[in-house]
């Protein structure tokens, strides 16, 4: 009887062990992802940013505004703002977003806190406008990239991804635009609209770190041909095409859908495939956030 129950505390054991390492393995990289977003986009803010002068969105706007007007550290406040509103928005956030997000506030204020004095304030302010809005949508990037958040305005923006189904980099935009016109109040006119572009320059890169190196398109086509233009993009192309069955429901009449999954930059050649083949074919062509799995279908 005690051999088995030691039995069941070994394999009881191992299953934890092998559960644990796992685990542990993906938050440390996980965690290291989010040190080298917070180093980045702190970066982007000091060193750009402020070093030009310039505003930005989202709580880091509030805190900058606040040391423009009076000098407090943008990184105590965006702690504190930060803290307070992950404290009324967190059940907006899954238990994964909510331990990464808890572990990324302090860590982008730490960072922001270690590169408070590396500002550089170069002779063109487009150097600033561009580079620090490179560098912040680098930053946000990785740290959304890995499931966590930066709080703040990144709350309401997946709120409102939730609830309207709006994309999140284009609503954290929105949130930001309202932070930058109050910032008016401490930054000059041309500054604004300079972060303006910056913020744009941002979401673009927050966009591609997101949604990955090589966006992907999806390619519906309603064919009288849909054997002969399958074997081409099949044969030309070297996709997997998968054929489903539908119905007009003008004309009642059944016909064959294509579906395939392709490189943004194989689009040209897909499109020349089948104006060659079957120039009536109607064609309807998607984005693609994320493609799991690599096989032919």
């Amino acid at each position: 009887m005690i051999a088995k129950n030691r039995k069941k505390v070994e394999n009881f054991n191992k299953r934890k062990l092998s559960f644990n390492k796992n685990w542990t393995v993906q938050t440390l990289i996980n965690a290291f992802v989010i040190i080298v977003g917070s180093f980045v986009f702190a970066i982007g803010i000091n060193t750009f940013m402020i070093g030009g002068h310039l505003a930005e969105g989202g709580v880091i706007g509030i805190s900058i505004i606040l040391y423009y007007a009076f000098g407090w550290s943008t990184a105590l406040t965006n702690l504190l703002i930060n803290v307070v509103i992950l404290a009324i928005g967190f059940k907006f956030l899954s238990r994964r977003a909510m331990y990464y997000t808890i572990f990324t506030i302090p860590m982008t204020s730490i960072m922001l806190w270690i590169t408070a004095d590396w500002q550089m304030d170069f002779e063109n302010i487009i150097v600033n406008m561009v580079f620090g809005g490179i560098l912040i949508g680098m930053g946000i990037g990785l740290i959304f990239r890995v499931g966590a958040t930066t709080a703040g305005t990144t709350i309401l923006a997946r709120i409102a991804n939730k609830y309207l189904d709006v994309n999140v980099s284009y609503a954290l935009l929105f949130f930001d635009l309202i932070i930058v016109t109050v910032g008016l109040t401490v930054v000059p006119l041309e500054r604004v609209l300079l972060t303006v572009i910056a913020l744009y320059i941002a979401t673009k890169v927050m966009d591609f770190i997101i949604e990955g190196m090589n966006p992907k398109k999806a390619v519906t086509i309603i064919s009288t041909k849909p054997e002969l233009l399958a074997e081409h993009v099949a044969n030309d192309i070297k996709r997997g095409v998968t054929i489903m069955h539908g119905r007009g429901y003008y004309t009642q009449e059944n016909k064959d859908v294509l579906y395939v999954v392709i490189n943004k930059n194989q689009l040209g050649r897909l499109k020349r495939v089948i104006k060659k083949y079957d120039e009536s074919a109607f064609v309807v062509v998607h984005d693609v956030n994320d493609v799991l799995g690599n096989f032919i279908i």
